[in-house]
């Protein structure tokens, strides 16, 4: 589903992919601030608890196909959390002919140990569903597959500011966001990466991360303290 359609499209248009058990609603503001910057967009609502990757990628398809043939130029996509996954399996199985850039907040790409200690526990199992065994960090062979090595720009933003020290103290090794850390963020063949107070709930909202969001599908990179505003 669509926030907004701007009347005189631009050119390059982005895709927006929230996390697990969040929806398309969570991404309003980012989106606003990314099509207030100069680009069509298109925020995507899918059923995060109720399927695997493999599956909610089909499913996302047809909503991101005719918007990705209407763009004239680049299609990218802006994800938080699980979406940045989601995207991965995503371009992997149905890769826009002119893809982009790929914006990643707090996305747990080396997966994350809270999935670790609670992927046994029966309400963890019901409420996250088939998508939730897919967040932990040893991967089966099959997931794996999934997640091909990149070979696109892709920029991560993680956070380092927490809300549940429960989590953070006795499931989280390391800087982490109250629900991935730093350090499981990262990803091989990435082009860009860093490190903002902000925590996982609430990151997509950050004004630092949504700057950082338009720098890098800007210029394809991260702006750093010390350089000047654009």
């Amino acid at each position: 589903m669509t926030y907004s359609t701007p009347s005189d499209r631009p050119s390059e248009g982005v895709v927006f992919l929230h996390g697990i058990s969040r929806s398309f609603r969570s991404l309003i503001k980012l989106q606003q601030a990314v099509d207030k910057a100069g680009f069509a967009t298109r925020n995507i609502g899918y059923p995060s608890r109720h399927k695997a990757l493999s599956d909610l990628a089909d499913d996302i398809h047809p909503a991101i196909a005719p918007f990705t043939a209407a763009n004239e130029g680049c299609t990218h996509f802006v994800c938080h959390s699980m979406g940045g996954l989601l995207a991965r399996v995503y371009i992997a199985r149905h890769r826009p002919a002119r893809l982009g850039r790929v914006v990643m907040l707090g996305t747990p790409n080396g997966g994350s140990e809270i999935a670790d200690a609670l992927r046994t526990r029966l309400l963890y199992r019901l409420y996250f569903g088939p998508a939730g065994q897919q967040l932990v960090t040893a991967r089966d062979a099959t997931t794996e597959s999934l997640l091909p090595a990149v070979d696109y720009p892709v920029g991560v933003i993680a956070g380092n500011r927490s809300l549940d020290p429960i989590a953070s103290r006795f499931m989280l090794p390391g800087a982490n966001d109250g629900r991935v850390t730093v350090a499981r963020t990262r990803l091989e063949g990435m082009a860009d990466h860093i490190v903002i107070p902000a925590s996982h709930a609430f990151m997509m909202k950050n004004k630092e991360a949504i700057a950082q969001t338009i720098a890098f599908l800007t210029d394809g990179r991260f702006r750093r303290a010390d350089e000047p505003k654009a």
